[in-house]
């Protein structure tokens, strides 16, 4: 394994709707994804085999410098873009709250939107099912593509049409300042083709209320002290790393990282049941300094 060809991982931002959760590289390909749950098999598993783990890139076709931050007080993450043509963006989300009713709520919605100039970009995702054991088919169709594995189909919605490359669908395109395309990354039932169309206003009004219940959230805090920002970012990442149902904290939402590529190490925690450790919690807010954990507890409770 070659070091050189894998992001450190300080490169990523994570996006999640307290079920599962994704890691999104500085050069906006998503490298890590597990479905429906945090101990579910990977989907998406680049950042442990650039070969065969898969992932959902989208990026321009020419040279880029990037820069990834949040959406202030929310975990909606964005990768901007910098070329000598333009400056695109891209908006990535999973929403949560009363936007879930089943797993075919649980999405991936990711919003590229040119900010300025003409850049050409490319889309390319590449699923690979159950840590990249199962192999799947790819099924085109006017809304977007479909992937069948023995276990599970996923379907990806596009506005814009797609092509199939071997296991993996992709469409190149251009966009203008102002313009616009959305890919929906979801679960659909087992042989159908992916008929649900992506709806521009449709991502806006699920855009909004993801951004609206992550500002409610973190709005409760009352900590007031120095490094105010700091603190908020860490309270939603731990937020981001609770799994609902439960309340449980994920100790991991990865498996198999190594301290070094190539040693012999590994400290990472194990990839099976049960990773949601009950005293996680403890640990977790007893490294808070003493005068932020009551903020935290109070943070960390459920608001729905």
């Amino acid at each position: 394994m070659n070091k050189e060809n894998y992001q450190p991982i300080e490169n990523y931002g994570m996006i999640g709707n307290m079920r599962s959760a994704a890691l999104v590289g500085t050069d906006s390909s998503i490298d890590w994804f597990c479905f429906p749950h945090f101990d579910s098999p990977s989907i998406f598993a680049k950042i442990l085999d650039r070969n065969i783990g898969g992932y959902f890139s989208i990026q321009p076709v020419t040279d880029y410098k990037t820069k990834q931050f949040y959406w202030p007080d929310t975990n909606v993450l964005i990768t901007r873009f910098l070329t000598s043509d333009g400056i695109v963006e891209v908006s990535d989300f999973m929403p949560v709250g009363s936007q879930l009713t089943g797993e075919k709520d649980y999405r991936i919605i990711r919003k590229v939107k040119g900010v300025l100039g003409r850049v050409k970009m490319k889309m390319e995702c590449f699923p690979a099912f159950n840590y990249g054991r199962d192999s799947h088919e790819v099924n085109i169709s006017e809304h977007g593509a479909a992937f069948i594995s023995k276990d599970l189909t996923m379907g990806l919605s596009s506005s814009l049409p797609l092509n199939k490359e071997g296991a993996m669908a992709s469409v190149e395109f251009s966009l203008e300042q102002d313009g616009s395309a959305v890919f929906v990354f979801h679960k659909i039932s087992g042989g159908e083709i992916c008929h649900v169309k992506s709806d521009v206003y449709e991502i806006e009004e699920s855009l909004h209320d993801t951004i609206l219940f992550w500002r409610n959230w973190i709005s409760r805090s009352k900590y007031k002290g120095r490094w105010r920002e700091m603190v908020h970012r860490s309270a939603l990442i731990l937020k981001l790393l609770t799994f609902e149902p439960t309340g449980a904290i994920v100790a991991a939402i990865t498996c198999s990282l190594p301290e070094e590529i190539g040693g012999e190490r590994n400290w990472d925690l194990p990839k099976k049941p049960p990773h949601l450790w009950p005293g996680l919690e403890t640990a977790s807010v007893n490294a808070v300094p003493k005068n932020l954990s009551r903020s935290c507890m109070v943070l960390m409770e459920d608001t729905n």
